[in-house]
């Protein structure tokens, strides 16, 4: 089983239907005002950097990077189809990920999950990710949990 990652625009077919299982997962998970999506047609969007995994050709996973300023990104849409997962393939999105990151100049990624996500925070954690006050949109919301990882120039001593 070899995982293959990509970059692909914000209309990929693929891109958006791992998104909708995503969605209608966090749907039985949270109550639906704290689903944070991303709204395709704002503007911000063009921003973003989307990445696809597959193995055999099938699309399996997904996750974004979201500029927050000079120095950090955030992480959206991280998702692993549930038949795929244990096997590595979140590892390997997320260190993709964070590359890109590093390659764009970021210091920090930050991102945002919760309590009913047992297995996310248990990843993030593993990879060094630590927890922080919420920000930006998920300041108010009560479930949002926020973690931060330090992963270029002076902010990798930290």
């Amino acid at each position: 089983m070899e995982l293959k990652l990509f970059f692909v625009p914000d209309t990929d077919p693929d891109l958006h239907a791992l998104i909708a299982k995503l969605d209608d997962d966090l749907m039985q998970r949270y109550p639906k005002e704290d689903i944070f999506t991303v709204d395709f047609h704002a503007p911000y969007v063009k921003t973003m950097k989307f990445a696809v995994g597959y193995i055999d050709d099938r699309a399996v996973a997904c996750g974004a990077l979201r500029p927050l300023d000079e120095e950090s990104t955030e992480l959206k849409r991280f998702f692993v189809d549930p038949a795929y997962r244990k096997q590595g393939v979140a590892s390997r999105l997320l260190a993709f990920l964070e590359g890109e990151a590093l390659r764009q100049g970021k210091r920090w990624i930050r991102l945002e999950a919760g309590a009913p996500q047992p297995e996310a925070l248990a990843l993030y954690m593993k990879h060094g990710y630590s927890p922080i006050p919420r920000f930006g949109e998920y300041v108010t919301c009560a479930s949002s949990l926020c973690f931060e990882k330090a992963i270029g120039g002076e902010a990798s001593v930290v």
